[in-house]
């Protein structure tokens, strides 16, 4: 989800948040015992409650990498669900240390509403489900003229679609709900003919569904969406920990460190693995960024590479059955590219 610009006054009253919040985040973090990170409410392979009340996501699985890279521990972190309309307001004030909540990444947010995004840890964009039972003979977005479509209040999407239906010069008539959970209802029971948000999003919004199999995604994406983990802005170091677990989880999944092997890769003679998992005696890399030299190998251990998170919240053996695409590695044709750990 994506929320709306905010307007100079907002964007002073999060200015002044951001002050009143530390700018030692990283030393409250340890005095603390634990990273407070901020999710979804309920949003399936990214961030929901199990059936025994654990969080599970992709999201919160990057909020449990930080916390090992940190503490060498990945359960030492508390998760808020958030709205769409507190998100910001509940990092910037200092209520969470990370904003993990599939939030989209853009020029007003990285400017005027104080956040430095740490990575795309899922690139995205905006498309639609429907009912096929209701809606047998559309096959495309361009064939909603004069429908009716839930969005969630105090997001871009609403400014997206608006954007989609003028440029393709069609009627539409928005129904606009403040909480995702009373969107999604409102569409399941009828009193929309489709549905619009991020495609991840529908995808998970599908299996909550009555009848999951009636609803279908049209193929249409109407905007850019690069998902991903923000902080408070005048935090270099804390940015830096957030950042660098981002590139960890993407390098070790290039040099082809699991979960399952990490332990076995420490005893590796490749130079470039040697000094990904700190194991060089000149090695302080992890010293330099304010955690412990096996920083990475906790990461790993906590929650495996990148690949494995994808694919165990959300990939193709999960009920959302999402391919990586444009989220692969660069090596395999996609678009997550880790900068160097050296």
């Amino acid at each position: 989800m994506k929320h709306i610009v905010i307007g100079v006054l907002g964007a002073a009253a999060f200015g002044m948040m951001a002050t009143a919040a530390s700018a030692d985040t990283l030393g409250d973090v340890k005095a603390r015992g634990f990273i407070k990170c901020g999710v979804n409410t309920g949003l399936a392979g990214f961030s929901a409650p199990n059936a025994q009340g654990e969080w599970t996501g992709l999201d919160v699985d990057f909020c449990r990498a930080v916390a090992a890279a940190v503490f060498g521990d990945g359960t030492k972190v508390k998760f808020t669900g958030l709205s769409a309309k507190d998100r910001f307001t509940a990092l910037q004030s200092g209520e969470v240390d990370i904003l993990s909540r599939n939030t989209t990444w853009t020029i007003n947010r990285d400017t005027a509403q104080g956040l430095n995004f740490a990575g795309v840890t899922y690139y995205d964009g905006q498309g639609f489900m429907i009912n096929k039972k209701s809606l047998p003979d559309v096959n495309s977005a361009l064939q909603l003229s004069g429908a009716s479509i839930c969005v969630q209040a105090g997001t871009t999407t609403e400014l997206n679609m608006a954007d989609y239906f003028r440029a393709n010069k069609m009627e539409y008539n928005p129904v606009v709900f403040e909480k995702f959970e009373e969107a999604n209802a409102a569409y399941d029971a009828g009193r929309c003919d489709a549905y619009t948000t991020d495609q991840s999003g529908l995808y998970a919004v599908r299996l909550q569904m009555k009848s999951p199999d009636d609803h279908v995604v049209l193929p249409e994406i109407i905007s850019k969406e690069p998902l991903g983990p923000s902080v408070r802005q005048g935090d270099d170091k804390w940015f830096d920990i957030v950042k660098w677990t981002y590139y960890a989880l993407l390098n070790t999944e290039e040099a082809g460190i699991t979960k399952a092997n990490v332990d076995e890769m420490l005893k590796s003679d490749n130079p470039e693995i040697k000094r990904l998992l700190g194991v060089e005696a000149e090695t302080k890399i992890g010293t330099d960024l304010g955690v412990g030299n096996d920083w990475v190998v906790n990461i790993v251990r906590a929650t495996g590479n990148y690949g494995e998170i994808f694919e165990r919240n959300v990939g193709a053996e999960t009920p959302l059955k999402i391919s990586r695409g444009v989220n692969a590695l660069w090596t395999k044709g996609g678009l997550q590219y880790g900068m160097p750990i050296r």
